[in-house]
């Protein structure tokens, strides 16, 4: 007599259903994971090695520099009042030499500020012991206005940042400088006067305010 398989009971037909949709369920979590996974480097990536000086909450990296009425308000820091005729500052706690600076800042159309970086001295902010990308929409002598390296190299058109949010990007490395306003260079230059510093943020006229200040070292 042939052998006749037993007949499958119900409960056994259903055995391999179970483990299926375990296996589906696995499989697209698997892939959430694997696509979790996929972005983060990218984001971490994005941020490796910037540095935020200034993210609008405290100013515990900065020390003030003049009488200035610096304060901080909706997640920036103002300046619009000087306590006699020098400019104030905040200045970095700590030096840097090669870097990439980005600053967010709106100054009002009067404003006279600035941007100091590799500063000699600390507590001494001038354009003769740093470079300084200048915001001064009304500069007498406009050729140092908004965009230039005061005393160093001059704007042929200077653009306007008065009454908006703009944006620096300032890198330094070695004897090479640029300065780029709002995704346009506007100057650069190669000199050796000044190679490691602290960065300072000037309020010498009208208002101004920093919303965000980050920096990457090269």
């Amino acid at each position: 007599m042939g052998y006749r398989p037993e007949k499958q009971s119900a409960d056994d037909q259903e055995e391999p259903i179970m483990p299926m949709r375990l296996q589906r369920s696995l499989q697209i979590a698997l892939a959430l994971v694997a696509s979790g996974f996929a972005v983060l480097p990218q984001t971490k990536a994005e941020e490796a090695g910037w540095i935020t000086l200034f993210d609008g909450k405290d100013l515990e990296q900065w020390d003030q520099v003049g009488k200035s009425n610096w304060h901080l308000a909706d997640g920036t820091v103002i300046a619009d009042k000087m306590d006699g005729t020098e400019a104030g500052y905040l200045v970095s706690k700590k030096p840097y030499k090669d870097f990439v600076l980005r600053v967010e800042f709106w100054p009002s159309d009067d404003a006279n500020s600035g941007i100091y970086f590799r500063c000699l001295d600390a507590t001494k902010i001038t354009d003769r012991t740093c470079y300084e990308a200048n915001i001064f929409d009304q500069r007498p002598d406009p050729s140092y206005g908004t965009g230039a390296i005061t005393r160093y190299v001059e704007i042929k058109t200077m653009p306007k940042a008065g009454g908006k949010w703009n944006t620096f990007e300032i890198t330094a490395k070695g004897r090479d400088i640029t300065v780029v306003l709002n995704g346009e260079k506007t100057a650069e230059l190669r000199n050796g006067m000044f190679d490691e510093g602290s960065i300072a943020l000037q309020h010498g006229a009208g208002l101004i305010k920093f919303r965000k200040v980050q920096i990457k070292s090269l």
